[in-house]
């Protein structure tokens, strides 16, 4: 099962991550109304910069911006062991 982001709603109600009961995302209007710009800057400083990678990736291909991955989700580099 994919594993989207799932938003505390009861402190943000309106969180653009919002899913219904059937994993649809509510505020679709939010982020297709964006510029590619703006959804970089929303996943990497504003609303998604907390979320994890894969969730990251997931909303974007959700959202068909399959072509912002490499911007937004930037590889971690481990230090050597």
């Amino acid at each position: 099962m994919i594993e989207y982001y799932s938003p505390d709603l009861g402190k943000n109600p309106e969180d653009p991550f919002a899913r219904d009961a059937s994993g649809q995302l509510v505020r679709r209007s939010y982020w297709l109304g964006l510029s590619d710009r703006s959804v970089v800057l929303a996943m990497t400083m504003g609303v998604g910069a907390n979320i994890t990678n894969e969730q990251k990736r997931l909303h974007l291909e959700d959202i068909a911006r399959e072509h912002l991955v490499e911007e937004i989700c930037v590889q971690e580099i481990l230090p050597p062991e």
